[in-house]
């Protein structure tokens, strides 16, 4: 088990992603009672609040920091969580940004896929080997779907949120792997040494995420 660095025991440190995610993520934690608050647009990649620091870091951090207890905690996709393979205990759904992995080729494409182009080659191996289908994967970043307009790949692997970006460029969902949204993701050191204050987080989001379900 990875040692915590050395910090008070009721001091949370968490792992929060830029972009679409943080927003969300700080308006629920601070609902959760923690005293939070959206940081000001700067340079800045740590945020210290009281009894609590955050690390704003790219997607793919996230796992990481929380896996090797840098921070106590931390807010990710489940597509970024399931890509990273980090072992993380992973207590709630927190149902916001909500997607879709899937299996995209272009409208009326035919043949065997050969070539698949995805920016998630590990979802994206375990999913064509459980399909028997021995295609190549070949990792990108960004505009994945190009790849299947172009004939770089026969199809690609890719999140789709409403679908428009398909529509306009004549792809089709021919499969989903998995739903993906936010999850809250803990170290597993770390729901021990700071159970008290994890434990009632967890159950204090647990019950914002209830009742922001509908009836």
């Amino acid at each position: 088990m990875t040692p915590l660095p050395d910090r008070a025991p009721d001091h949370l440190t968490l792992a929060l992603p830029k972009g679409r995610i943080l927003d969300d993520a700080i308006d629920l934690l601070s609902r959760a009672g923690l005293p939070l608050t959206k940081p000001e647009k700067s340079r800045a990649l740590r945020h210290e609040f009281p009894g609590v620091t955050v690390l704003e870091l790219r997607n793919q951090d996230v796992p990481v920091y929380v896996d090797l207890g840098v921070a106590d905690a931390g807010i990710v996709g489940k597509d970024v969580l399931v890509e990273s393979g980090r072992t993380v205990y992973e207590p709630l759904d927190l149902r916001f940004a909500p997607c879709r992995l899937s299996l995209i080729r272009e409208v009326g494409a035919a043949g065997p896929v050969n070539r698949v182009g995805t920016k998630y080659p590990r979802a994206a191996r375990a999913y064509l080997n459980a399909q028997g289908v021995p295609a190549e994967i070949v990792k990108l970043n960004g505009n994945i779907e190009l790849a299947a307009l172009t004939g770089l790949a026969d199809a690609v692997i890719d999140l789709v949120q409403t679908g428009g970006t398909l529509r306009a460029n004549n792809l089709e969902e021919l499969d989903v792997l998995f739903h993906s949204s936010a999850r809250l993701i803990v170290n597993r050191a770390a729901l021990k040494l700071r159970r008290d204050r994890l434990h009632p987080l967890i159950t204090r989001l647990r019950g914002l995420v209830a009742d922001s379900v509908p009836g």
